[in-house]
């Protein structure tokens, strides 16, 4: 249904989120900061702009509306009293009436206020105005509340209207209640429309589709109709006799013969002849079902002269059971033959066929004179003809003599398979025609790049290779080759324990790294802390070097001895007084963080760059949670994808 899809019509808020989300929108997209330098003039076009912007907006949601929802005069007459048995025309036509008065109201309110900001000579007139013309916007569409749930609902309801194509291949399926008519659509479609033993299980119209002869066909199950007057009709009934009545399609009356549906056959004939005016300029075929229960020869002769009055009036007749599957299919190539026809008359009765045939021309040549011109056939070729005649006529002895010999012998490939079982190959080299048969079974040659490659092979290369392979024979019974077997496996020995002992040695190194990793040791930074040297180590390496540093080195040790002596001492001392040496240690601490300063007022510098540099994060250290900080005056994420309040001349 390419025509009226009606699941693609936009979801209908309610007046709540109508107002909610036009308002943020409004919010979002327009500037939200007036500032105290701002003139009179940019003030009202601040304002006026949000209104403006929030008419639009409205006027844009609800023109969708109006749009989407099909309007009853311009979708098919089907679709117009489905949609009128289903909602009722009028409260339909009233509701998008109401939406569309609402419409031009706020329409009507965007204009009279951007009239009046005009006149707006403060800031806060001019928010007040901004203020009261999106009140009445607002007002208006709560006012709406009742007219956009009904739409709402109206639309959930379309969207599961079923897909029918007026227009296409179908077959319509009528009857009472519980006849049979969705175990019908089930074999003729997928459809899987719900069987159940009792009425009205069918409460709307289903449709399935079909291929018969490359075309697709819909076919529709329609609730079952009562027999009573058109005015006592409920909705569901009227469903079908709304399909009935508009769609172009074959009608398969559905009946019961075994009267099980509840209703007796006079009362099945009643409402055939009561519905009888919606199946006229249709094909009409009914359908004696649960055949499986009541066959035709077990009928009463008052129900059979029934169906015989059917067949004389030229309605056919067809015995079915939807449980065996009797006469189903003979039904469906009746029905469907019978509309391709009836189709096809229909078009060749209507206005187009005309225009195609006089675009057509079909030309006649006209006798230009009296003059008789009989065939004339060259003698030459009759001369060759009746020659060729008689060498086929003997050719055709020959071979039939031929053939009566050949079919006594041929024998074919699956008999030849047949007698020789596994021993059997199959040979197509053997029907080569060659001009030599026998080149039939030569090896074919083997092309590389337009090189056949036989051609580089030499023929006495398969010679020299018997000739070398002999010679190694003689050389192993010789035992040409023992000698260095064993000194190679000597030597393999030799070269695999030397292996094993490096793999072992490579694996304890491995364990010694993964135990230095473990331990965590402080490291020094630079070439000190790789190279991990001694003084002494020092003194050593650089008397190999031919620099001697003994004496320097016993210096070194005596220092050493007199440093141990007075740390020693000052040790003691430090035991001996807790309160001195603690105002030792904050001046130690005092020096320690001042090293590197050479004078009092660099060691001030310092203290103060210190305060400077961590003066941004006391100010946050400080800052509650109540206190409002923007960074920036205008932030990017309220004003990126807009533009001033100025001119516009530039688009």
């Amino acid at each position: 249904m390419s025509l009226y899809n009606f699941k693609k019509i936009t979801v209908v808020p309610t007046s709540k989120e109508f107002i909610d989300i036009t308002l943020s929108k409004t919010q979002r997209k327009t500037p939200t900061v007036v500032h105290k330098n701002y003139h009179i003039s940019r003030i009202r076009s601040f304002y006026n702009r949000k209104v403006k912007f929030t008419q639009q907006n409205y006027h844009d949601r609800l023109s969708t509306i109006l749009t989407e929802f099909p309007k009853l005069e311009d979708v098919h007459p089907f679709y117009a009293d489905l949609m009128n048995v289903l909602y009722d025309k009028d409260h339909y036509k009233l509701a998008l009436g109401q939406i569309n008065t609402a419409k031009h109201l706020i329409d009507n309110v965007g204009r009279d206020y951007t009239r009046l900001m005009k006149y707006g000579d403060s800031l806060y007139r001019c928010k007040m105005l901004k203020r009261a013309a999106l009140g009445r916007m607002c007002t208006i569409m709560k006012r709406q509340k009742q007219t956009l749930e009904y739409l709402e609902e109206v639309r959930q309801h379309m969207s599961r209207l079923p897909s029918i194509d007026p227009n296409t291949r179908t077959l319509l399926i009528s009857g009472f209640p519980n006849v049979g008519k969705s175990s019908f659509i089930n074999k003729l479609t997928r459809a899987e429309v719900e069987v159940q033993p009792y009425a009205f299980t069918t409460k709307s119209l289903f449709v399935g589709h079909m291929d018969y002869r490359y075309l697709r066909w819909q076919v529709i199950d329609t609730p079952g109709i009562l027999d009573h007057p058109l005015e006592d009709r409920n909705t569901i009934e009227m469903l079908s006799i709304t399909a009935l009545a508009h769609l172009r399609a074959a009608v398969v009356y559905v009946m019961d013969v075994s009267e099980q549906c509840g209703e007796s056959m006079e009362s099945q004939i009643s409402l055939f002849n009561n519905i009888k005016p919606l199946f006229l300029n249709k094909p009409l075929f009914i359908m004696a079902n649960k055949t499986d229960i009541v066959s035709k020869e077990e009928l009463s002769e008052e129900n059979r002269k029934i169906f015989e009055n059917f067949e004389n009036e030229g309605i056919s007749v067809f015995w079915t059971s939807t449980v065996t599957g009797e006469g189903i299919m003979e039904l469906r190539q009746a029905a469907c033959d019978k509309l391709l026809l009836d189709r096809v008359e229909a078009k060749m009765r209507g206005k187009k066929v005309t225009g195609v045939l006089n675009r057509l021309r079909v030309a006649t040549p006209i006798q230009r004179d009296e003059k008789v011109r009989p065939p004339c056939i060259p003698e030459a070729v009759l001369k060759k003809r009746a020659a060729m005649a008689t060498t086929v006529d003997a050719s055709l002895s020959d071979i039939g003599s031929m053939t009566m010999e050949t079919d006594e012998r041929k024998k074919t490939e699956r008999d030849l398979e047949l007698e020789m079982d596994d021993e059997y190959v199959l040979d197509l080299q053997k029907w080569w025609d060659l001009k030599n048969p026998d080149e039939k079974h030569d090896t074919l040659p083997e092309v590389w790049e337009g090189h056949n490659i036989s051609d580089y092979i030499d023929p006495g290369i398969f010679k020299r290779l018997e000739d070398l392979e002999k010679e190694e024979g003689l050389r192993e019974e010789a035992g040409y080759y023992e000698d260095e077997r064993e000194s190679d496996d000597e030597e393999m020995k030799e070269i695999r324990q030397m292996a094993a002992k490096i793999r072992e040695k490579k694996a304890l190194r491995l364990q010694e790294s993964h135990l230095r990793r473990k331990v965590k040791k402080p490291k020094l930074p630079g070439v000190v802390a790789n190279k991990k040297k001694t003084p002494g180590e020092m003194v050593d390496k650089l008397g190999e070097l031919g620099i001697d540093l003994s004496e320097q080195r016993q210096a070194h040790f005596r220092s050493r001895s007199k440093t141990r002596q007075i740390l020693g001492k000052r040790k003691r001392s430090m035991s001996m007084d807790v309160g001195e040496s603690r105002s030792r240690v904050r001046s130690q601490s005092r020096s320690r963080n001042e090293s590197g300063v050479r004078d009092v007022a660099m060691q001030q510098k310092a203290r103060k760059l210190e305060k400077i540099s961590q003066r941004k994060m006391i100010r946050f250290g400080k800052a509650g949670e109540s206190d409002r900080h923007i960074p920036t005056e205008r932030p990017k994420h309220l004003n990126t994808g807009k533009r001033g309040v100025g001119k516009t001349q530039r688009r």
